[in-house]
């Protein structure tokens, strides 16, 4: 199984391997070894898409010098391209969409009794249960929760509510076992996802809310730490910053995707916030959550951003001095209404404002590590360093796993999974340096 994409890609994976599992089928690491080979793929820009398609085609040759026999494309790529890709891609055995992956061991038995390409790509309307097995593909002390399915923002720039469907949250029954169940496996870190997570419980009954689930999972007596990932910025409450504040479980971290600062870009965008609401939002949570880690995404090159607009957007990421900052430039997605606005921005200047808004952001991360030194830390433990088995390495509290820095700890003895307290002792732009210390 090779996984593209987002955490939230991973957990589909995650349910297609544990499915696959109770069948009686083997997973490999060796991908020479394997059988059956299933690609879970990523359309959402055309970077995701290009990503896809070269492991697809890597990956196809295995049926030359290995042993596979069925190459399975899943995902958002055939749910979006199924025509088009069954056209390109003879290589490819079977397709599956968004909402047919739980059936991934019926749709392989199917295969074997017939020859020739064959698609199961619906409409994306499935949302998985607890009942289903899940194999976690992640190291064993953290696990992602996927607490909906969709999107129902619309924003002019996504495909995913084409692909995943309108919003869906999860039964809260359904997720607090899954929850027990992952941490009765080990697990002592809890990351919740979803396409935007405080819009959980709003398509259900009035009981069920974001609020409510961290409440549930935290009294889980073996959990240690609730993230926050995908928090949109109008749907972040005063429940949910009162929670932020008191809950010791809760990581004091939350990834809010703002995409932009200026007014006439998030208008275009069609996102609900505005400005000065953004600004005020950055603002409180600095205050009333003191040392919380914010996160967040920007898109440069939207049609239509100005030069004054890009300036705007330079400075508040200087002064909004983010912990953590992903930039991506615009793609011109089709079948979005952005793809057909006026005044596209050439590739170059995005490249360009892309260049700065990293370059602005670099500073601000050394200056925001640096301020770490000398703090003490809860680090959980995740192994050895790349470069040699004298160092371990972990993640603090103010560290989401793959897409935020990690801590180098220089002295003492762990466990892998283990939380240590640590002292920081130096920094880099994204990566510290810490000690051991006794509690």
């Amino acid at each position: 199984m090779v996984s593209l994409g987002c955490p939230k890609n991973l957990v589909d994976a995650e349910v297609m391997l544990g499915v696959l599992s109770q069948q009686g089928y083997e997973i490999t690491m060796d991908e020479k070894e394997a059988d059956v080979i299933i690609v879970n793929t990523c359309s959402f820009i055309k970077e995701a898409r290009e990503e896809s398609v070269d492991a697809i085609l890597d990956l196809a040759d295995r049926k030359n010098d290995g042993n596979c026999k069925t190459l399975i494309v899943a995902g958002c790529l055939p749910q979006r391209y199924q025509e088009e890709l069954a056209k390109e891609l003879e290589e490819v055995d079977i397709f599956i969409g968004t909402g047919d992956y739980p059936r991934v061991a019926e749709i392989l038995a199917e295969h074997t009794a017939q020859t020739g390409q064959i698609c199961y790509v619906g409409d994306p309307n499935y949302i998985y249960d607890e009942n289903l097995p899940r194999l976690n593909s992640s190291p064993g002390w953290y696990a992602y929760l996927k607490i909906g399915e969709g999107c129902s923002n619309c924003c002019t720039y996504c495909v995913i509510p084409s692909l995943r469907g309108p919003y869906r949250s999860r039964p809260m029954d359904a997720l607090v076992a899954e929850a027990e169940r992952l941490v009765k496996g080990g697990v002592r870190e809890l990351i919740l996802v979803s396409q935007d997570i405080t819009r959980y419980g709003t398509d259900m009954d009035g009981s069920s809310s974001l609020a409510e689930l961290i409440r549930q999972l935290a009294a889980i007596p073996d959990l240690k730490w609730i993230r926050l990932l995908y928090a949109y910025p109008d749907g972040i409450t005063d429940e949910l910053i009162e929670l932020l504040k008191t809950e010791p479980k809760l990581c004091k971290y939350l990834d809010i995707p703002i995409q932009h600062i200026s007014d006439n870009v998030l208008r275009q965008m069609k996102r609900r916030s505005s400005e000065q609401q953004v600004r005020d939002l950055i603002e409180r949570l600095r205050a009333e959550v003191p040392g919380i880690t914010l996160r967040t995404s920007l898109i440069v090159g939207f049609p239509g951003e100005t030069v004054d607009d890009f300036l705007n957007l330079l400075q508040f990421v200087e002064k909004a001095q983010f912990d953590r900052l992903g930039v991506f430039c615009y793609s011109k997605e089709d079948g979005t209404p952005a793809a057909e606005m006026p005044d596209q921005v050439s590739e170059r200047v995005k490249r360009e404002r892309h260049r700065k808004l990293m370059k602005a952001q670099a500073r601000v991360s050394f200056r925001r590590n640096r301020a770490m030194v000398g703090k003490i830390e809860q680090v959980i433990v995740e192994g050895y360093s790349e470069e040699t088995e004298l160092l371990l390495k972990g993640r603090t509290s103010r560290q989401a796993p793959d897409i935020d820095g990690q801590v180098y700890i220089t002295s003492g003895h762990a466990d892998i999974g283990d939380i240590v307290t640590c002292k920081i002792t130096d920094s880099s732009d994204y990566d510290l340096v810490a000690e051991m210390v006794e509690e």
